[in-house]
């Protein structure tokens, strides 16, 4: 796909470092002596080594180039130990259960990235998206200035019928069930982030609603309101739409129809739902109906890159992942 040939074209060119939890799995194995390979990242596996030998001898895998990190084996327990210690004992965690935790895979690969051994971190084609998100707030931490942790779905429209052909950011579509004004504001300042970072143009944020610039009154309008206001107040320099209908929001006909001095003209490329329920439902449908590719959800305000597989996930989409996790840390 264009879009995806470009990422790992990006990634390729400034090769990070990007830590595997699940090291002893087939598909990041696989993932990962591709993403090798093919030059898109230094790949570290964390995992019992001779399990994650054992697999890659059996699946017929090379591990040339790749990093095997074992926990219970690695030089950096002891150092990580203490920095979870550290971290966490106002919370009443002892040293000898610091020492235990760092034993795990995922809390160890997430302290490899908090000590800056590793640009990126990955999980979730076994941890649950739960077990990954604890980790990645306890141990990496969120962004200075954001007070969650969001994400957002990918979306490339490269069909033939799809017009225009480009990829769009969608968010919030599967972490925060009902976001107030501040927290909808914050998504939309990351998921700019995320857009300026990921697509090769310049972000253009609807803030969705089913209202258009005041046609309707309800606390609901009014939250999206808000939210705008919020978010055009951190980022002056970001054309910014809200409150708005969807078909406002893209089609350039309807927006001038529908909004005086539009701020998009139609042509967002960064849709921000305004709950779970219209995120979730809205990738969906877009992706069933309408033939889009959808990635993710991937992480977003987190001071560094830490993402999340699904458990259902293949080869492909933990490769994919690894190039735009690798892109994400190049800042």
């Amino acid at each position: 796909m264009q879009f995806l040939d470009s990422i790992i074209r990006k990634a390729q060119t400034h090769r990070q470092t990007i830590v595997l939890a699940e090291g002893e799995d087939k598909r990041i194995i696989e993932a990962a002596q591709r993403a090798t390979a093919d030059g898109i990242a230094n790949c570290i596996l964390v995992g019992n080594e001779a399990a994650i030998h054992e697999q890659a001898k059996a699946s017929g895998f090379n591990l040339n180039g790749i990093r095997i990190e074992d926990p219970g084996a690695s030089q950096y327990h002891q150092r990580y130990s203490k920095e979870l210690w550290r971290l966490r004992k106002h919370k009443g965690m002892t040293f000898e259960q610091a020492q235990q935790q760092a034993l795990d895979p995922l809390c160890f690969a997430d302290l490899m990235l908090r000590a800056n051994d590793a640009d990126g971190s990955i999980a979730g084609a076994v941890y649950t998206t739960g077990d990954r998100v604890r980790s990645a707030l306890q141990i990496v931490g969120v962004m200075p200035g954001f007070n969650s942790v969001s994400s957002f779905m990918l979306m490339l429209f490269e069909a033939e019928h799809h017009y225009p052909r480009q990829a769009m950011v969608f968010a919030d579509c599967g972490l925060i069930v009902d976001p107030d004004a501040e927290q909808l504001a914050e998504i939309a300042v990351a998921a700019a982030q995320s857009a300026r970072q990921l697509i090769d143009d310049e972000p253009r944020v609807a803030m969705l609603s089913f209202s258009t610039d005041g046609s309707a009154n309800h606390p609901l309008v009014e939250k999206v309101q808000e939210a705008t206001r919020l978010a055009r107040k951190q980022m002056p320099g970001v054309a910014i739409e809200g409150e708005v209908q969807l078909d406002a929001a893209i089609v350039p006909a309807i927006a001038l129809q529908k909004i005086s001095k539009s701020r998009i003209e139609g042509r967002a490329n960064v849709l921000i739902f305004p709950d779970l329920n219209a995120g979730n439902i809205g990738y969906k449908l877009t992706q069933r109906f309408g033939g889009a590719v959808a990635i993710g959800p991937i992480l977003q305000g987190l001071s560094r890159p830490a993402n999340d597989l699904s458990r259902g996930c293949n080869t492909d989409d933990v490769y994919y992942l690894v190039a735009l996790t690798a892109v994400q840390s190049r800042g």
